[in-house]
């Protein structure tokens, strides 16, 4: 989806919370890219038993991005106490009260509740995770992005080649998804005119209302746009915004010339 960066000084407040055991350090650096479109990471802490030799991967990135780890020891097995401390950090956070929102870095439904528990309270929640997410805790989220779409080529060839990069979709395989194109004409019709045509950013933020795990990224596509003009189904156009100079896209379900 494609976003507009805030002035710094509307730059929202936000808490990154990264459960060690279940998100891996080839994607730290484009995760915080990412984050950095929705706001400042005034909070950066991951979770961990830190004597364990399954997380010495994460020492350099922790020390480049200026990541406090937090230590949570393994009492009993079978028992995520890591879980456990996130929780607890994330709510005393949420009452200290000088964040806006909170970024869950995990694959782990324990934290559905949680994103649940924040965005009663008024908080925006991102969720970052694999595609193996269960949807409770995706659904959970206002917006959860997969962070198969955040590794590079050269990452994912010398990490886990298991885990290449999203592809680009072809026209056919985009017409063929049924369910991606009932959303793309839905969410153009609930935010079009009479005329039938949408402004694209509402398109936009429609889809991510419906399905917080929507990103053009997933079909191969950088922006919106390009898998709007891609799937083949839609008249676009761009229109000069004469306050501001920028062009704006609209679109509109090909189906009204008929």
């Amino acid at each position: 989806m494609e976003y507009i960066a805030r002035p710094i000084t509307e730059q929202k407040r936000l808490a990154v919370l990264i459960d060690a055991d279940n998100a891996q350090p080839a994607i730290i650096e484009n995760l915080l890219q990412e984050i950095a479109k929705y706001g400042s990471a005034t909070v950066k802490r991951i979770y961990g038993d830190w004597t364990s030799s399954n997380l010495s991967g994460w020492k350099e990135s922790l020390l480049k991005y200026s990541i406090q780890p937090i230590q949570q020891f393994g009492y009993t097995t079978k028992k995520n106490s890591t879980d456990s401390a996130l929780i607890i950090d994330a709510m005393d956070l949420l009452y200290a009260g000088n964040l806006d929102g909170f970024c869950i870095v995990s694959s782990d439904s324990d934290f559905t509740r949680l994103a649940s528990r924040l965005r009663e309270s008024g908080k925006i929640v991102y969720g970052f995770g694999e595609k193996k997410t269960p949807k409770p805790f995706v659904e959970a989220c206002d917006k959860f992005t997969y962070t198969e779409i955040l590794r590079t080529e050269i990452e994912a060839i010398v990490d886990e080649p298991a885990k290449t990069p999203v592809s680009q979709k072809s026209a056919n395989d985009l017409k063929g998804d049924t369910k991606l194109v009932n959303l793309l004409r839905n969410s153009v019709e609930d935010s079009s005119g009479e005329d039938g045509w949408a402004n694209l950013a509402d398109v936009g933020q429609t889809i991510q209302n419906v399905s917080p795990d929507f990103d053009a990224r997933n079909y191969g596509f950088k922006k919106l746009s390009g898998l709007f003009r891609a799937i083949g189904l839609f008249d676009i156009e761009e229109k000069e915004n004469p306050s501001s100079q920028v062009k704006v896209v609209y679109v509109r379900d090909k189906r009204l010339n008929k």
